[in-house]
């Protein structure tokens, strides 16, 4: 027995209808005048998209899995083709980048709540192992500020509850388990995530992290103690505000340091704007400010402290040990994991949003693409394998980033320049290190933070294009600012989503009319003799035969709600005929709010087909009871009935269950409604195959018999000619253009020669033009056409206007057949 009659027979045993498409219970398409005459054009039956089909299409191929081992290592695109110009333009910025980023990670470090020399490993791991994955130039991986903030809360919750456990420890471990999740994530190439987060949300948590960082580095810069600079951000100003009386000599050093630092970057930017052929010299002045001003105050607390080594006059780094003293198998116990893993989700997006909105924005500005995934591999890779030399989560920096993109850099191998760097000043500067100031590396954190909070004018553009999200960027700075970072990245989260949600749930559909446009080039309106259609609306050398083709149909929504102008009169289609858009896709989250508001407007606009389909007032329905007794039931006769509903799936992509069932529940209902008659169904614009197939499951893209009987429909397809020189057919057109144009030749156009014992034609310009005419003339020969979509779904159309047209057509045939009998009129056949 063969598989089809085993399934056949397993069908029938389950009640499973296997030819559920079958509308009117006929076989295929052959329906009388349903079908287009195969003489004039070449038909076209469309395939239904398959289960094993949707299989191939996922399951990756031996080809495939050796492409996705290949994209895993991005370097091997492009190390074979190394130079020494990209060498040079690698090392500068590799150099400049390290110099940043020594001084930058040792201040981060003591924002986890780590010594100084954690963030050195980080900076060392990030920078050396991130280029074998990257597909950024520019990308800069390390300490950041906002993640290292995360990471020393949770380093003090961990560590007060388990005093066994080192804080290196505990941070190592945060950075191994959320670093294999990200990990796991760009394997399955799921970078498609982070999408989700929206521009608005990162910019509200960017901002809120740093007035909360630079908040708590302000007590550090001015030597005050005596209160937690952990808490909510707004506890910090107070507290600072309240003990600014025990300010030390500590504010001299912080103080003076972050002036310098702002100061020396205004000059530079200023100096740059008025010597713009020095700009790259300024630009590195700029950059190098950050070592330099850590350099002079390490001389400045050299001088101070050098006979007062255990009793600084102010706060000053101390010893920072030479090499990897940590290096060593991570440490991670079940304990230690359960009690952060409440801040893992918040250092996991942390770690995502902060390094691909980066990435995404420096692709964009210098011209590449970055691969998401790929780039959450990077990143995994890079916290997986550093804790096993000390070092603690990282991802990618702004500033440094920035730095290194300005600088010149060429490709990602200017990590390992900078991976260099930062090993020299691991095992050469320990000694210099000891007599940075700690007011001076807390005035480095708040100047670098600084750049973080999205300017006034930044918010004011988010306001001119969503003023909605912007109530989403303050809520999430205020939730920062008064709770937690953690608190205010979920906020922004939650609220973007629920946004987005919201927007899905209540999309909104608008029922369209049309407009006869013309096109207007200059200060004239093309019309059927213009002599520049054909460049700017293809109007041929045919248009007077064709008063179409200088105007085209424009379909608005009646209502003008998207802004078009209201004096312009958009007409209804036909008297009973709707065309209703989906705005937002069509799910079953917005599949009710989009039907019930296109029924509502339907039934306000129409009246029923048989006002006396309730023989009896106890027949009607409680909602729509009638008349009360003794009165007449009004029907407003300047309302049509309700004949076809054209449905434009431009903006749908797919559709499921429910959407289709509540399709097929409204079907019915208008029907009902419009009973004895049905509702012609024309859906427009359907871009996915899996949409037709469920739409055509459901039973539309077929036309429904009103009656029995009557089963006369008239179908419109758009058919296109084949086209190209090198055609079957043109090649056909042109023979027969000869054989008119030799059929036509006299002395005037040209005379006739034997050449080798073959008769040729010596053709004039006259003879030419002749030709000319010919080949351009659909009299010597009808050109071969063929069938857009598929004649199984005739009620499927590929734009609105075929869509209008059909419906049109059958209702016009339908209401000529009723007023001559059904079926007795040979005029629409």
């Amino acid at each position: 027995m063969s598989r089809s009659k085993i399934g056949q027979a397993l069908a029938k045993v389950l009640g499973i209808k296997l030819q559920y498409r079958n509308e009117l219970g006929r076989d295929d398409v052959t329906r009388g005048e349903s079908m287009y005459s195969v003489s004039s054009a070449d038909t076209f039956v469309e395939k239904e998209p398959t289960a094993a089909e949707w299989f191939r299409d996922i399951i990756p191929s031996g080809r495939g899995l050796l492409l996705y081992v290949y994209h895993l290592f991005p370097f091997t695109h492009w190390i074979t083709r190394y130079n020494v110009q990209w060498l040079y333009g690698d090392l500068v910025a590799g150099i400049t980048v390290g110099c940043v980023v020594v001084p930058q990670s040792m201040a981060y470090a003591l924002l986890a709540n780590l010594s100084p020399e954690f963030g050195l490993y980080s900076s060392f791991m990030g920078v050396l192992i991130y280029w074998f994955f990257a597909t950024s130039k520019d990308i800069t991986i390390g300490p950041v500020a906002v993640l290292s903030t995360v990471t020393g809360n949770v380093v003090n919750k961990v560590h007060a509850k388990h005093p066994k456990y080192l804080k290196n420890e505990v941070a190592s471990a945060l950075a191994v388990i959320g670093g294999s999740v990200v990990l796991f994530i760009g394997l399955i190439r799921c970078g498609w995530f982070v999408e989700f987060i929206s521009l608005a949300a990162i910019s509200a948590f960017m901002t809120g992290s740093a007035i909360n960082i630079a908040a708590g580095q302000v007590p550090t810069m001015m030597g005050i103690t005596g209160f937690s600079t952990r808490e909510a951000t707004y506890k910090v100003i107070i507290n600072t505000l309240k003990h600014l009386g025990r300010t030390k000599i500590d504010a001299a050093m912080g103080l003076t340091a972050l002036t310098m630092l702002y100061l020396i970057r205004f000059v530079c930017n200023t100096a740059a704007k008025k010597q713009p052929n020095r700009k790259k010299f300024w630009f590195f002045i700029s950059t190098l400010r950050t070592s330099f001003v850590i350099l002079l105050y390490v001389m400045i607390s050299w001088l101070v402290n050098r006979h007062h080594r255990k009793k600084p006059r102010f706060k000053i780094l101390g010893n920072v040990p030479r090499g990897f003293k940590h290096a060593q198998v991570p440490v991670i116990k079940r304990g230690m994991v359960k009690d952060f893993s409440s801040e893992l989700p918040a250092t996991i997006i942390v770690l995502l949003i902060e390094h691909i909105a980066i990435a995404k924005s420096f692709g964009r500005v210098n011209n590449y693409t970055i691969n998401p995934s790929q780039e959450l591999v990077a990143i995994g890779v890079t916290n997986v394998l550093g804790p096993f030399l000390g070092a603690y989560p990282a991802t990618g920096s702004f500033s440094r980033t920035a730095i290194k993109s300005k600088a010149g850099v060429r490709t990602p191998f200017a990590g390992v320049i900078t991976a260099i760097v930062v090993l020299l000043a691991i095992y050469a500067l320990p000694a210099v290190f000891f007599y940075i100031p700690s007011a001076s590396l807390s005035a480095v954190i708040i100047h670098a933070v600084g750049d973080l909070i999205t300017p006034p004018n930044t918010v004011y553009q988010f306001w001119r294009v969503s003023p909605l999200e912007v109530f989403i960027f303050f809520a999430g700075v205020f939730v920062t600012i008064f709770s937690s970072i953690e608190n205010g990245i979920y906020t922004t989260i939650s609220v973007s989503a629920a946004m987005l949600l919201f927007r899905v749930v209540k999309a909104r559909g608008r029922f369209l009319g049309r407009v006869k446009a013309h096109s207007v080039v200059g200060d004239h309106i093309l019309d059927n003799n213009g002599g520049s259609g054909g460049k700017y609306g293809g109007v041929g050398h045919d248009a007077a035969n064709d008063p179409d083709v200088s105007t085209r149909n424009i379909f608005l929504p009646i209502d003008h709600r998207d802004g078009s102008n209201p004096s312009v009169n958009i007409a209804s289609p036909y008297p009973g005929i709707f065309i209703y858009r989906f705005s937002e896709g069509y799910n079953y989250p917005n599949a009710n709010h989009y039907l019930d508001y296109m029924v509502e407007t339907i039934f306000q606009n129409t009246r029923r087909t048989n006002p006396n389909t309730y023989g009896k007032l106890g027949d009607r329905p409680w909602n729509d009871p009638g008349p009360r007794r003794g009165q007449l039931l009004e029907i407003d006769e300047s309302l049509p009935t309700l004949k076809a509903i054209i449905l434009d799936f431009s903006s749908v992509n797919n559709v499921d269950v429910t959407s289709v069932q509540l399709l097929i529940d409204i079907r019915n209902q208008l029907d009902r409604y419009a009973a004895p008659n049905t509702v012609d169904w024309h859906i427009a614009c359907i871009n996915n195959r899996w949409t037709k197939r469920a739409l055509a499951a459901a039973g539309f893209g077929y036309p429904t018999p009103s009656q029995p009987g009557f089963e006369r429909w008239k179908p419109v397809f758009s058919v296109a000619e084949i086209g190209g020189t090198n055609s079957a057919a043109a090649n056909a057109e042109a023979r027969e253009n000869e054989l008119a144009r030799k059929r036509f030749t006299d002395p005037e156009f040209g005379q006739k020669e034997v050449i080798d014992g073959v008769t040729h034609h010596s053709t004039s310009s006259s003879d030419r033009d002749f030709t000319k005419d010919i080949s351009t003339s659909k009299a010597y020969g009808v050109p071969k056409s063929v069938v857009l979509h598929g004649i199984n779904r005739p009620l499927f159309h590929l734009d609105l206007t075929s869509a209008l047209q059909s419906a049109i057509h059958n209702v016009e045939r339908r209401e000529h057949s009723e007023a001559k009998g059904v079926g007795t009129d040979d005029k629409f056949a």
